[in-house]
């Protein structure tokens, strides 16, 4: 049986609101904002690719006929549905509802920008041969440092509605890429419709 797109959209909605909750729960201590970071980059995107491979294959097992439009938005219209609603309910959450969770991954983001860019000033250190090279890169590394000092890092916020909105943007490029993908392979071919129509 074929879902409609609008349900499969509300059941994307559920499981990425499982996903965010049992991370929440369960892993919400000193690395809660990796393993966001991590079901994010590996966690969701298997469920909503799936999900819109998913409803377009059992559309295309019920149709004789399928356009890149129809396939397209068999896939696309789910994920939309599932992503929107879950960045919004995120947002509502992280800055309504729980604070502090919102406060923890605000820290642990810093602290991860900071800890990175010394593994990487490190590195840099060990490579460079000439003194000039090495005066330099201790430069830029102590320009950069009080970007991180208490003061600086204050007031900075990575889950405001503007930051919410980029995250988005940057998921709905995700959400087309796939969709065109999965237009252009289940479309009937042109061939198969000339043919269906001549019949």
């Amino acid at each position: 049986m074929t879902k409609s797109t609008s349900t499969l959209g509300i059941l994307l909605f559920g499981a990425t609101m499982l996903v965010f909750f049992v991370v929440y729960y369960f892993f919400s201590g000193v690395d809660y904002f990796d393993i966001s970071l991590k079901a994010n980059a590996f966690v969701l995107p298997i469920i909503y690719a799936g999900t819109a491979f998913w409803s377009v294959k059992s559309y295309w097992s019920s149709h004789r006929v399928v356009s890149f439009r129809d396939a397209f938005k068999r896939a696309f219209v789910p994920m939309f549905i599932g992503g929107i609603l879950s960045i919004f309910s995120i947002y509502l959450f992280l800055n309504f509802v729980d604070t502090d969770a919102r406060k923890l991954l605000n820290y642990q983001y810093v602290t991860r920008q900071k800890s990175e860019m010394d593994k990487e000033y490190q590195s840099a250190r060990k490579i460079l041969k000439h003194q000039k090279d090495i005066d330099e890169l201790d430069q830029k590394y102590e320009e950069r440092l009080p970007s991180f000092s208490p003061d600086a890092v204050k007031g900075k916020d990575m889950l405001t509605i503007s930051h919410f909105s980029g995250y988005f943007a940057a998921i709905l490029i995700f959400y087309v890429v796939l969709s065109l993908f999965f237009g252009a392979f289940f479309r009937t071919k042109t061939i198969y419709q000339e043919e269906q129509n001549q019949e």
